[in-house]
């Protein structure tokens, strides 16, 4: 198992580590709940260090991007981001990703761990007939998440940028923490606002230790990965390996909107304008249960008279709401908002409803 820079830090915090993506990561420090609410309520700091990341710089960047990713990174200006994803052959998803514009030539991209060699493979084998440059700089950089609602006010003391100036999906290369350049970038997996900072790896331990400074007045708390699924489970936000794989289309996913048929040719463009005109056969949607019960990953999703029309692909106890709540895939004749479905639960078949994203609304 890989670690990350932090390793021994979350330990002594007391962290329960546990293997994720080929990583021992902190799963939890105080328990799910607790973590949640106080990023919701809050501020909390995550160490998603395990994260992808790669350099696509020269002449040629854009090109090679433009023809791996299906959103248009060409509406891209420096100190921007956009949320994009690597489509396959087949119609389904190498992978979700985040493009950072740095310079003119040079573009970050940030991918999920558990993909970092299938990514690099697949954008290599197009990057063969473009000859843009790529490097992998994964296990360089550390990547830090300050989420909630008080993250401008109590980061604010940490850097000469003012922070409420920079939208969403924004970035600046800026001191921070008294390192002369990070990337701090307004954008996060939580729905609660606040930023991602990217910084070397031996400079992630000063950071780490000067956010939990600045943020004690405020409840800065360290968070896990199980809050952090929790989190953005209540927004809709896509996991890959779950909500999205090989097998699944943006389309189906409700990707659409980073689907862009305006621009030049990208992989499986054909067939995703084919699906497109021909309609999807199924899609994801989000239900909440009308009765106690978890729906959780696998769990088969009935209609109405309890045939099994899908399968859950995330679940779990809404912290927020109060009640069970999941993503999962079924047939489009069954995917209208409001559409009364059943989850089955062990032996229970529980009443569910189809609702609209987002769970959570702030």
């Amino acid at each position: 198992m890989k670690t990350t820079a932090l390793t021994e830090t979350h330990q002594e915090l007391g962290a329960k580590m546990v293997p994720f993506a080929g990583y021992m990561m902190p799963v939890s420090y105080e328990g799910v709940t607790v973590e949640h609410e106080t990023v919701r309520k809050a501020l909390g700091v995550f160490d998603v260090s395990h994260m992808g990341e790669f350099l696509i710089e020269g002449p040629k960047a854009l090109e090679l991007i433009q023809k791996v990713t299906s959103n248009d990174a060409a509406k891209l200006e420096v100190g921007m981001a956009q949320y994009s994803c690597l489509p396959n052959e087949k119609g389904g998803i190498v992978d979700d990703l985040i493009i950072y514009r740095v310079k003119e030539e040079v573009y970050l991209l940030v991918v999920n761990a558990s993909n970092i060699e299938k990514d690099w493979e697949h954008i290599a084998r197009y990057n063969n007939d473009i000859g843009a440059g790529m490097k992998n700089i994964s296990e360089a950089y550390s990547l830090l998440a300050i989420q909630g609602p008080k993250a401008v006010e109590a980061m604010q003391s940490l850097t000469s940028v003012d922070l409420s100036e920079i939208k969403f999906y924004r970035f600046v290369v800026a001191d921070f923490a008294e390192i002369p350049h990070v990337i701090i970038s307004a954008t996060g997996y939580t729905g609660s606002g606040g930023f991602e900072i990217y910084c070397k790896n031996e400079e992630v331990k000063q950071v780490w230790d000067k956010v939990l400074k600045a943020g004690a007045e405020y409840g800065i708390k360290p968070i896990g990965l199980a809050a952090r699924d929790t989190l953005r489970l209540e927004m809709g936000y896509c996991l890959y390996g779950n909500d999205i794989d090989d097998s699944t289309s943006p389309l189906e996913a409700g990707l659409g909107w980073i689907t862009k048929f305006t621009k030049d040719d990208f992989v499986n463009k054909a067939g995703l304008e084919l699906q497109k005109k021909e309609g999807v056969t199924r899609k994801l949607v989000a239900f909440e249960l009308n009765e106690r019960g978890i729906p959780r990953q696998g769990y088969p999703i009935l209609d109405k008279e309890e045939n099994e029309i899908g399968q859950v692909t995330s679940g779990t106890m809404s912290p927020s709401l109060g009640k069970g709540i999941g993503l999962g895939y079924v047939p489009t004749s069954h995917s209208a908002s409001g559409s009364a479905i059943k989850i089955r639960i062990r032996k229970n078949a529980v009443d569910a409803s189809i609702v609209k994203l987002p769970f959570y609304k702030s």
